[in-house]
């Protein structure tokens, strides 16, 4: 009896068999890691003391499977309440203790600010992913919606690098007035490629493109142009898709963006002044 396939074409189907079985293998890995891979908590030193700035009030945060630290610094005291508050949410490699200095202006111009820790991270409980930060976020939103000085019809939610996804994933789910998105990208799907993946096994895809189409308030996009994490296109996708949106870039990269934090205040708080969120007179500071 002739064989079907030759001694060649076993070996050929063989060798397909192996390579399928590898990549497989190489997917599963990938599939099963890759939180740690877009979350790398490990990548920061832990939280072992705490020490708050001043005018700073800790919140802790209680969802029905986290605890999540938060941070609130109010509005000067020379603004009339309600004001207008910020939801921030840091990138990767951060915590929220690295931000009241480099936000501070917030409050100096009026503008409460509530810095939300990611689950997992710092002094939280919890493990990181884009259902717990959402349900983290959205808890510490209803939460500063109890204070009577702030203002609930103007609330920007800004989010950086990674932080702009958790950020769009909350704004599907409450209200907001606009959005400040500072290094972000389309969704995390759109990295598979990097890794010889196909998008539908990116377990917290972070989709903001498709959530950015159908947002109706204003968008402020900040982006280096040289970023090597998260490509200049990516902001340029997410303003053409935006229904109204401003663009700016700067000569920078990832980590160093902005490179010029008065530039960027100044940027940022004539946004909000252009779309009365801000009624004061903003000025940056030193």
């Amino acid at each position: 009896m002739t064989p079907i396939l030759s001694e060649r074409g076993y070996r050929l189907i063989h060798v397909i068999l192996t390579l399928a079985g590898l990549y497989a293998a190489y997917a599963g890995l990938l599939f099963f890691l890759q939180r740690s891979m877009i979350f790398p908590r490990s990548m920061i030193a832990a939280a072992t003391g705490l020490s708050l700035p001043k005018n700073v009030d800790r919140w802790m945060v209680n969802t029905e499977k986290e605890t999540v630290e938060a941070w609130f610094m109010p509005a000067d005291d020379k603004f009339q309440p309600p004001c207008p508050a910020v939801i921030f949410s840091h990138g990767n490699a951060e915590l929220i203790d690295f931000w009241p200095e480099y936000l501070d202006q917030f409050p100096k111009n009026g503008v409460h600010l509530l810095l939300v820790e990611f689950p997992g991270y710092g002094r939280s409980t919890g493990i990181p992913s884009e259902a717990s930060i959402t349900r983290a976020m959205a808890t510490a939103y209803d939460l500063l919606l109890t204070q009577d000085r702030v203002d609930p019809t103007r609330i920007i939610l800004f989010g950086r690098s990674i932080g702009g996804g958790a950020v769009c994933s909350l704004a599907r789910i409450r209200p907001s007035a606009a959005m400040i998105l500072i290094s972000t990208f389309t969704s995390i799907r759109s990295f598979a490629v990097r890794y010889g993946l196909p998008p539908f096994l990116v377990r917290d895809p972070m989709d903001n493109l498709s959530f950015i189409q159908q947002y109706d308030h204003p968008v402020l996009i900040l982006h280096g142009r040289q970023d090597e994490i998260i490509p200049f296109d990516h902001a340029l996708q997410l303003h053409s898709s935006a229904r109204i949106s401003k663009l700016i870039s700067y000569d920078s990269g990832h980590n160093d963006c902005p490179p010029d934090w008065r530039v960027f205040w100044s940027d940022v708080l004539a946004f909000l002044a252009e779309h009365r969120i801000l009624t004061d007179i903003p000025h940056p500071g030193p």
